[in-house]
């Protein structure tokens, strides 16, 4: 995704209320903005909730959205936000173990670094990431990966390398 493109639906969304615009936004944040949200919250049904409240916020304030200076990382501090308050009311329910959450505030050192990878992560070629996703953030192994994508296990390998490589080289910039 582009700034261009961003900015495109962005426009639409504010000064033609344009549903499809949304949904196009949706379409190609979603799965970032789920992940930023799962990496605080680690609960699936959580980190879907807290997106879609994002987004209910996003398209409640779409007037305001091509003021903002980068929508990228103004989307990432929303979900950052919403998901450690949504951790903090679940603390204090009293049904609640403590055990099941995690403690959100590691360091200021690793929410940079794991914005910064989420970044790194969209800009991989589709297939790319596709593999990375599914063998390092879902635990799925070469062969259902292979499986699941209908390429061969050799491509499965050969994509995670390219990905990691890739990952390395934009983190480390």
């Amino acid at each position: 995704m582009t700034e261009q493109e961003v900015r495109r639906y962005l426009r639409k969304m504010s000064e033609q209320d344009s549903q499809s615009a949304f949904r196009e936004f949706y379409d190609i944040t979603y799965d970032r903005l789920f992940r930023i949200a799962y990496y605080y919250t680690h609960h699936e049904e959580w980190s879907q909730e807290i997106v879609l409240d994002v987004f209910m916020k996003l398209w409640e304030h779409r007037k305001q959205l091509l003021d903002v200076t980068n929508i990228e990382d103004y989307c990432f501090i929303l979900v950052k936000n919403a998901s450690l308050n949504y951790i903090e009311k679940e603390e204090r329910r009293p049904t609640l173990s403590a055990e099941v959450l995690q403690e959100p505030a590691d360091t200021l050192i690793s929410e940079e670094l794991f914005a910064r990878y989420v970044k790194a992560l969209d800009r991989l070629p589709e297939r790319c990431r596709e593999v990375f996703i599914l063998i390092r953030e879902e635990k799925q192994t070469y062969a259902q990966v292979a499986e699941k994508l209908d390429i061969s296990t050799k491509t499965v390998d050969a994509q995670l390398q390219k990905a990691t490589s890739r990952l390395k080289e934009m983190l480390l910039k």
